[in-house]
């Protein structure tokens, strides 16, 4: 999470250690999801981390507190070389998962026919994946007392030529949306466009000039703060395009215009009415 995004200024994002476009691909393949959670009354994250490459899909699960202390990390390595099913148990905290019907697409992350969860305390934390009624049964775990977890962050690598799709759920209990961003940047004057569902909510105009900036949006009568930064798709080299970089964040008051997006827990209501961010880095194909 050290390298999201920070944003300053009316209209500005700058991107702190964002990947180069020399990493390769092969680093480029993640998606990150953090999630908040109570855990014997204190507050936790879980990250999850899906990965993708030659040597097949990997999976990690961590459970850090609110100081940063990991409580629990377990690696679902390479499915060449283990099993896509199992479990594991590190202090009290129990990770099941079954991958072996999963459905992919181009993201690393499986698009059903799969859980996987985090149980603690004999309570279901974190279950993932369409494969419910099969997690309760095979852990045993009775749901969780509290809200259990709830997404805070996302950040997800996407390849395109003019379009550029993920999905993305707004609100913990909304619908999951087809979110597509699109920019054609060979035409004399370009346009970005981000269309919900194939509905378009955002139009950027003359975006060659306003390569960076901020607008608002809303899906599911949540407004949603759209941030960009493109200017790599128009001024940077050819042997070196890099990627934009899209930041959308829910909130449910006025958006300050100085902030930065880190990974520590929130302890304000203030804080906490930013319910959910999502970082897209899109890379051009040739």
């Amino acid at each position: 999470m050290r390298d999201f995004p920070s944003c300053s200024g009316e209209n500005g994002v700058q991107v702190a250690n964002s990947p180069s476009s020399t990493a390769g691909k092969t680093a480029q393949n993640l998606v990150i999801c953090i999630y908040r959670c109570r855990i014997r009354g204190k507050t936790c994250l879980i990250t999850v981390t899906w990965t993708k490459s030659l040597m097949g899909q990997c999976v990690t699960i961590g459970v850090d507190d609110s100081c940063n202390t990991s409580l629990c990390k377990v690696e679902i390595k390479p499915w060449l070389f283990t099993k896509r099913k199992g479990s594991k148990n590190l202090s009290n905290i129990s990770v099941f998962w079954d991958l072996s019907s999963a459905k992919f697409g181009s993201s690393p992350e499986p698009l059903g026919g799969f859980y996987v969860c985090v149980v603690v305390d004999k309570e279901m934390t974190l279950l993932l994946g369409d494969m419910r009624k099969e997690a309760f049964k095979k852990t045993n775990a009775a749901p969780s007392s509290s809200l259990g977890a709830v997404i805070m962050a996302k950040r997800e690598h996407v390849f395109g030529k003019r379009t550029f799709e993920t999905k993305a759920q707004f609100s913990n209990d909304g619908k999951t949306h087809d979110l597509v961003i699109e920019c054609d940047v060979s035409v004399s004057d370009p346009c970005l466009v981000v269309l919900v569902d194939g509905k378009v909510l955002m139009k950027v105009k003359r975006v060659h000039w306003k390569f960076r900036g901020n607008d608002t949006m809303v899906v599911d009568r949540i407004s949603v703060e759209v941030i960009w930064d493109v200017h790599s798709w128009f001024f940077g080299l050819p042997s070196s395009p890099g990627h934009a970089v899209f930041m959308f964040r829910t909130c449910q008051q006025p958006v300050e215009k100085t902030w930065s997006f880190s990974q520590q827990v929130p302890t304000s209501s203030k804080s906490q009415s930013v319910g959910f961010s999502l970082v897209l880095y899109a890379w051009k194909n040739e």
